[in-house]
């Protein structure tokens, strides 16, 4: 880093010991280049004064200009006061209201003074009236101060100490007075700068923080959201080439027997025309000598298994053996039991090892593994525990797999000599540009359409005053022969309150439904009570499954055909997808019910509505980032990659991600090996950005 930009932020003027450690443990701000990073997160223009008489309660934030003409003070109970100034404009007269701090405003607001107030205009007995407004008086404000005033994120905490939005804003005012001409230094060849007409960085920094036009902010935002997001790019694309280059993948040359036999013989249904170009570029990828790192997308029931069934018998046509390692036992055990099923008739040895398969069975199992007999393994992290070698393991399928750890899936490259062609399957549809920013180093297919006769799930909204009906519902479904999931939101574990809405409700359950066997499922029970739970369920030893969100990956029960989630307001789009998800198995209409409180937030309705109107889970996903942000999408914090973006936004900035990774990607084609002088100054940045150190195999 730059030596003065290095520096510790107690060294800045107006910060002591006690603000360092609040902005440090509040904000990871330690050094004055980080202040410098803690960008403005929404900017309010000061250059237009309001006259009072065209205020409305509609507007937000806005200036007045005018004079206090009188105070009056009124009782709150006990030692509490509520101060009220009458300012006035000549126009019209407005209240300036304060709950707290008496005797400071009496010390520091005076009659007949002129004031510059800023703040949110809200009626009150039919007045408009600010309170605890901003005020400066007129004649102390300079013009910068006057323009777009930019605005900080702070926690409460911090408020809690005095440390608000403006005193950040000071802080940095400070900053950048202080930093001399040319001392941020530049981190893009003028190649770059001058073909896309970026601002310098320097520029961009000193205008993020005090933008004196729209223009100019807008400017300055493309500058350092495109630095962001390239080197994002550079990072993975260069990871990528070096992957290529370093890991030749093992050749398998033709499709045989197996396939063949199967694919005429055992197809269960007409392959759809998204499996077809999958398995082509699947196909492509086994006969090109590298390394297969694909990710493989679609929705729940898309056919995702039967394609990576289909890659296996290529595996195995050519000698090879593969492998698919799923997050739980339980589904571990359905993808052996549909493989079986797929392969009736064949002779291909399928095998499970899990934690549950032990002794004489467990030997049998690891040494037809080592002697090559066992062509195919399903299994759970069991599978890259030291004492499992394959004799040839040419194909790892891992499944859900934002559920494995970095260091796990790096494992099963150790179990072959050289590392297997890697197929990544997941039924969470990521966005495009999320995609292209997380899994930017794996090549991705996408299954997106549904085989033919699947009925779409009908999704209803209900209130959560309607219980007599749904309740009503359920059972007619249950005495039809079908199951049902009652879903709570038990969004932390942690939260005993929410444990025991599911502890009473499974009880009140119980009380509405005498004749039906229920199940419970919670993420504080044992792995091997969920396990055995669950089980009851797919065996159809129970007829209602009460659950929190640890259903969301993977089980498949066709005989399924109703799912409630209470309190749906409080799951994200993409949960409430994935829950859905554990419906619509079967040959049979099945129904997702989402039950809410009837007074919604406007956010928690979209996502109600969203989920009604569409079944797409990348149409949902791309309206999920569009709420949500990355941050919190589900997959992405598990994903081995520290992904924390300072300014660009992958939701909203879609065309930035696009231009950022053709920029990249040019770089990479032209210079692979990073040897150009013109190029020095990017692998100079990208040695400074610690995100380098990560191990970027993480993604495969």
């Amino acid at each position: 880093m730059y030596s003065i930009l290095s520096q510790d932020i107690m060294y800045l003027p107006g910060v002591g010991p006690k603000k360092k450690e609040m902005l440090s443990k509040e904000l990871g701000i330690t050094t004055w280049y980080d202040l410098l990073q803690h960008y403005p997160y929404k900017y309010v223009d000061r250059t237009h004064i309001y006259p009072i008489n065209e205020l409305s309660g509609t507007l937000p934030f806005v200036q007045i200009k005018g004079r206090i003409l009188s105070f009056d003070e009124f009782s709150m109970g006990g030692r509490k006061k509520r101060v009220v100034a009458h300012f006035s404009d000549g126009c019209g007269v407005v209240d300036l209201v304060w709950f707290r701090g008496a005797q400071y405003i009496y010390k520091t607001y005076k009659i007949g003074v002129e004031y510059i107030v800023f703040g949110k205009p809200t009626v009150y007995q039919g007045r408009y009236q600010f309170a605890h407004p901003e005020i400066e008086p007129a004649d102390n404000l300079q013009l910068g101060q006057m323009g777009m005033q930019p605005y900080y994120h702070t926690s409460d905490k911090m408020k809690d100490h005095g440390m608000t939005s403006r005193n950040i804003e000071k802080l940095t005012r400070t900053l950048i007075d202080k930093l001399p001409e040319s001392c941020i230094p530049e981190t893009l060849p003028p190649f770059i700068t001058e073909s896309l007409h970026l601002i310098p960085r320097e520029e961009a920094f000193r205008t993020i923080h005090y933008p004196q036009s729209i223009d100019r902010l807008q400017r300055a935002q493309v500058r350092l959201k495109f630095e962001e997001l390239f080197f994002v790019q550079l990072n993975i694309l260069r990871y990528a080439s070096d992957h290529r280059r370093k890991y030749r993948g093992n050749i398998f040359a033709h499709v045989g027997k197996e396939f063949n036999d199967f694919y005429h013989h055992n197809l269960p249904f007409p392959l759809t025309g998204a499996q077809k170009r999958v398995m082509h570029e699947i196909r492509d990828d086994m006969k090109s000598g590298r390394q297969m790192n694909r990710l493989l997308q679609g929705d729940v029931g898309s056919g995702k298994t039967l394609v990576a069934l289909m890659s296996m018998l290529i595996a195995i046509d050519n000698g090879y053996q593969a492998c698919i390692m799923a997050p739980t036992e339980i589904l571990a055990e359905q993808h052996l039991a549909t493989i079986r099923e797929f392969l009736h008739g064949m002779d291909i040895r399928c095998e499970l090892l899990t934690g549950v398969v032990k002794g004489k069975k467990r030997r049998e199992v690891l040494e037809g593994l080592k002697n090559g007999e066992v062509k195919i393994l399903a299994g759970t992290h069991a599978i890259i525990e030291d004492t499992v070698q394959f004799a040839r393991l040419g194909l790892a399928v891992v499944d859900e797999q934002h559920r494995f750890g970095v260091e796990q899936r790096a494992r099963l490259w150790s179990k072959a000599e050289n590392p297997p062609h890697i197929l990544v399957m997941t039924a969470t549809p990521i966005p495009r540009t999320l995609a292209m920013t997380i899994y930017g180093d794996l090549d991705v297919s996408v299954i997106d359409e549904l085989p033919p006769g699947r009925k779409p799930i009908m999704t209803v909204h209900k209130y959560d005053t309607q219980t007599t009906s749904l309740y009503n519902g359920i059972r007619q479904q249950i005495r039809q022969g079908q199951q049902a999931y009652i879903v709570f939101p038990l969004i932390k574990e942690s939260e005993k309150s929410d444990l025991k809405n599911l502890e009473e409700g499974y009880e009140t359950l119980r009380e509405v439904f005498p004749e039906f066997k229920l199940s419970k499922i919670h993420g504080q029970m044992k792995s091997k009570e969920k396990e055995e739970e669950m089980a009851r369920f797919v065996k159809g030893e129970t007829q209602i499954l009460v659950a929190t969100t640890v259903i969301e990956v993977g089980v498949n029960v066709p005989n399924a055909s109703v799912m409630v989630i209470l309190d749906a307001q409080r799951f994200g789009l993409s949960q409430l997808h994935q829950l859905r998800g554990r419906v619509g198995r079967g040959a049979k209409q099945s129904y997702c019910i989402l039950v809410t409180h009837y007074k919604l937030a406007d956010e928690s309705r979209k996502r109600i509505d969203i989920m009604c109107g569409t079944n797409d889970g990348f149409e949902i996903a791309e309206a999920d980032l569009k709420l949500r942000g990355p941050g919190d999408l589900e997959g992405t914090q598990q994903s081995g990659i520290a992904f924390d973006l300072k300014i660009a936004d992958i939701a909203r900035d879609g065309q930035i991600v696009q231009l950022a990774r053709n920029e990249a990607q040019k770089i990479i084609d032209a210079d692979p090996g990073c040897q150009s002088p013109q190029n020095a100054i990017l692998w100079n940045r990208l040695k400074e950005l610690r995100r380098t150190n990560i191990n970027w195999a993480a993604i495969s």
